[in-house]
């Protein structure tokens, strides 16, 4: 008798995951699905603390089908990743990390997003424990969306649920060369790839613990694996996206969450020799990739910070992120008819400096927060504007007139 093939199939790859692991997989114990309908692929990393026994003992439990591995320690979260997905057998596949846990309705909701609208990856709300998850993704559900009519570019984890067959028709895995950030690549394919994606917005289907040991590889990396991080994920945009807006949108994100990092308070505890490495590192970066479109999506001090680097000029970066530590306020400057909001960080106008004005322009999410400019003055002036440039082109596209007020045949 031929068995069912399963809706899901968790992924759990574990490393040194004690306790933490105990109450990661009871939530998979209590998942609302029913059991038949899950199978559970764990894998131990070379754990030494009792990691391995844990799996094996939950496995002889389980009302699911379980599958422990136990390997030798690969050094990273992609290869456990890897081996699970080459060996899963569900219709969907969801990868769970082992310190974190599940909400109990969780697959079960997911999954029916996914069936319901035919969709190829399914994001559901994540809330944090000692963590801070992301959180502009999640105002609403959204049935059907993609990466670049919602914020879903800014959540890059791989604990989502992905359509197994898709990541098979597509090849896409973890990249085991990457020690950080392998999950931001493999999402953001994903996200680029798939027939739509789904958000589930009104139910915590993950919850993501911060350990106490200090052991999230998010949080110990080293700063030269963030911009290999930034560098691949850069890459894969260029090779999947045409230069234009729809790039720029989604390039924000690595420059936003990997590479501007480095550059803030961090830089002014570094010493020369990082901030010359730093600076040397994001130069690439910053040649390949940097543009308006992606400047003008940014706020000011965003904007501002990663100008001086792309300048290479850590002199003037060290005097903005003094000014911003002592928490002092750009004063803001307003010309064109109150039309145009400039926050005058350091350097603002100085010839000395020789930046561009353009650099400081607040745009209007951000001058909106400034009494001096109201978005309907901002309006006003550019339907004026407007009218005067079409009063032109209609001069210019009137027939000649013969002498006497006709018009030429």
């Amino acid at each position: 008798m031929a068995v069912a093939q399963p809706d899901v199939t968790v992924v759990i790859g574990a490393y040194e995951a004690m306790p933490y692991l105990v109450e990661c997989l009871a939530s998979v114990e209590a998942q609302t699905m029913a059991p038949g309908l899950i199978e559970v692929i764990a894998i131990d990393d070379g754990s030494r603390d009792g990691t391995g026994e844990c799996l094996e003992e939950f496995a002889a439990r389980a009302p699911m089908a379980v599958t422990v591995i136990r390997q030798e320690n690969s050094g990273g979260p992609s290869g456990p990743r890897n081996v699970g997905l080459a060996k899963a057998t569900g219709r969907y596949v969801f990868f769970l990390d082992a310190d974190d846990r599940l909400g109990a309705e969780a697959l079960e909701r997911m999954v029916a997003m996914a069936d319901r609208n035919g969709t190829d990856v399914v994001l559901g709300r994540v809330e944090g424990i000692n963590r801070n998850p992301p959180k502009s993704m999640w105002a609403k559900t959204l049935e059907r969306t993609d990466v670049f009519s919602s914020n879903i570019k800014f959540t890059l984890s791989a604990q989502k649920l992905f359509r197994r067959e898709f990541l098979q028709r597509h090849d896409i895995r973890f990249d085991e060369s990457l020690w950080t950030g392998e999950d931001a690549l493999f999402t953001m394919e994903a996200y680029l790839r798939a027939d739509g994606v789904s958000v589930v917005a009104d139910y915590t289907c993950y919850y993501l613990v911060g350990r106490s040991d200090g052991k999230h590889v998010t949080k110990s990396g080293s700063y030269t694996l963030r911009f290999d991080s930034a560098r691949a994920l850069m890459g894969l945009l260029e090779r999947l996206l045409p230069a234009g807006p729809k790039r720029d949108v989604l390039m924000v994100r690595p420059f936003l969450v990997t590479v501007l990092p480095q550059f803030g308070p961090v830089f002014l505890r570094n010493d020369e020799e990082i901030r010359r490495t730093k600076m040397e590192l994001a130069r690439p970066l910053m040649d390949a990739y940097w543009n308006e479109g992606v400047a003008q999506r940014l706020k000011v001090h965003e904007r501002l910070r990663l100008e001086l680097v792309a300048r290479q000029r850590p002199d003037l970066l060290v005097d903005v992120l003094e000014f911003i530590k002592a928490k002092s306020e750009p004063t803001p400057v307003l010309k064109k008819r109150n039309t145009q909001l400039y926050l005058a960080y350091p350097h603002y106008g100085s010839r000395d400096a020789g930046l561009p004005d353009r650099i400081y322009l607040a745009e209007p999410r951000e001058a909106s927060a400034y009494p001096g400019w109201r978005k309907d003055t901002a309006e006003t002036f550019l339907r004026g504007f407007a009218r005067k440039v079409r009063r032109r082109l209609r001069r210019f596209r009137r027939p000649p007139t013969r002498p006497g007020g006709t018009a030429a045949a």
